[in-house]
């Protein structure tokens, strides 16, 4: 087996056609056919020490759940993976293998690495549709109750664990439906809602208390939880837009990519009349940034209709953040990248509605504190174009909410909460956080390895403590 593994391609999965996935939010990859699973399953080494498991946040025992699949034994994979992962159809959609597991492959310095992600995606959809989800037993319940702020990758996934090791968990919610960026950020054609329902659905089973529609900082503050709670985990995510502070920012037709895909994603605005959330359609829109969610802001205007989308980034596609596969299915889909480009005023008409974007182009300097090579302005190289819709996806800061209503809680330059990375420990006693309100905006895998970390230190603290 480890000679075929080295020479044969990994499968390529279906997917809906172009012309007909942008006329709708249905999802693009159809997954694998249990026949291309146990055939990419049966290249894996099965290695002593896979360094694949070494670059999962979430520690998926990635050689175990393979080895099921390619025995066929399908019914078993995926408790595997819930052995450490809670939300397994949502990582192997979104989690950016290519970075992480699936880059320590042995078989990548040759060849093709597995593909773990699509995989784990195989197993966990497999669970799904046989409406069979096993729940495994917990521990004896231990009398601690633990409050966890947020429903986003990192709040299940410390829920998740807590509840397996016998502690009572509520999760507080703000918005009507839990799931956090995953139900409000990314769009229904890369994370179907009725996925992130089985998952959340799966933590209640396991005892998760949910409790929707409550802004922690105005219900209830983290010293009235700390009353409640003998821990309170912070795992609200990073969800204030940030805007350029270009003129005509305000005009009537420029969005937050927040509010564009909340709209969008959470309030079903794609589907009016059925709902009668608003939102904006236009022939003409750009979409100013380079990371997934600007590429599932320009992918959703399309299907909403837009003729001409572009993608406005101020360095070139070598820099860009968003994934590989993202980009290919904009680019598939008729998405305009305008590089090395920079708005610098959005102009309106009489009325106050959006009329032009006026950009100049740049060239790469040194590198930045990212890394990167920094935009520089090239002087004279002003242009303008006509627009309909701006949407402003360059990133999210700290929502200053119930961090300036949390005393001693340390917060860092940047607004963030300051946590030990290790264990997510704050400044406050009994307060852990992680995820984007820690370290900015990343990625759903790093909240939910976050949570993990959260978990086991919160647990060790509950233990030393007498009842």
């Amino acid at each position: 087996m480890p000679a075929e593994g080295k020479t044969v391609s990994r499968p390529v999965m279906a997917q809906q056609p172009v012309q007909e996935r942008i006329k709708n939010f249905n999802e693009v990859p159809f997954g694998f056919t249990p026949e291309q699973a146990k055939k990419e399953a049966g290249r894996c080494l099965q290695c002593k020490k896979p360094a694949c498991v070494g670059g999962c946040p979430v520690e998926v025992k990635i050689p175990e759940f393979i080895k099921l699949i390619k025995d066929g034994n399908f019914a078993a994979a995926c408790p595997k993976i819930k052995e450490t992962n809670s939300l397994p159809a949502v990582c192997g959609r979104v989690c950016p293998q290519e970075d992480q597991c699936e880059k320590l492959c042995i078989l990548g310095k040759k060849g093709q690495p597995i593909a773990i992600g699509g995989l784990e995606r195989f197993a966990a959809d497999f669970e799904i549709n046989s409406k069979k989800i096993p729940v495994p037993e917990t521990l004896p319940a231990t009398g601690f109750r633990v409050a966890v702020v947020g429903s986003g990758p990192g709040g299940l996934t410390i829920a998740g664990d807590l509840a397996k090791l016998g502690h009572s968990v509520t999760v507080f919610e703000a918005l009507h439906k839990p799931g956090g960026v995953l139900i409000y950020g990314i769009p229904e054609f890369r994370l179907p809602k009725s996925i992130v329902a089985a998952e959340v659905e799966y933590l209640e089973r396991l005892g998760v208390k949910i409790e929707v529609g409550s802004v922690i900082g105005r219900v209830k503050s983290v010293d009235e939880l700390l009353k409640e709670f003998n821990a309170v985990f912070l795992g609200l995510g990073a969800g204030l837009p940030k805007f350029m502070k270009i003129p005509g920012e305000n005009l009537i037709g420029v969005y937050s990519a927040n509010e564009y895909l909340t709209r969008s994603n959470l309030m079903k605005a794609y589907r009016f009349p059925e709902y009668h959330t608003p939102i904006l359609k236009a022939d003409r829109v750009v979409v100013v940034g380079g990371g997934n969610v600007a590429m599932d802001c320009a992918r959703t205007a399309r299907r909403l209709g837009s003729k001409e989308v572009h993608v406005v980034y101020r360095r070139t596609s070598g820099e860009m953040p968003a994934r590989n596969e993202e980009f290919e299915r904009a680019v598939e889909e008729g998405i305009i990248f305008q590089w090395l480009t920079e708005p610098v005023e959005i102009k309106g008409n009489a009325k106050g509605w959006v009329e032009k974007i006026i950009c100049q182009k740049e060239k790469l300097g040194a590198p930045d504190a990212s890394g990167r090579p920094s935009p520089v302005p090239i002087p004279g190289s002003e242009f303008e174009q006509q627009v309909d819709i701006v949407i402003i996806a360059i990133g999210t800061g700290a929502n200053p909410l119930l961090l300036k209503n949390t005393p001693g809680l340390d917060l860092n330059k940047r607004g963030y909460i300051v946590a030990d990375p290790q264990t997510g420990k704050t400044s406050v006693d009994r307060v852990y956080a992680g995820g984007d309100i820690v370290t900015g905006s990343a990625t759903v895998i790093e909240a939910m390895g976050a949570g993990k970390k959260s978990a086991r230190a919160i647990h060790e603290m509950l233990k030393s403590q007498k009842r």
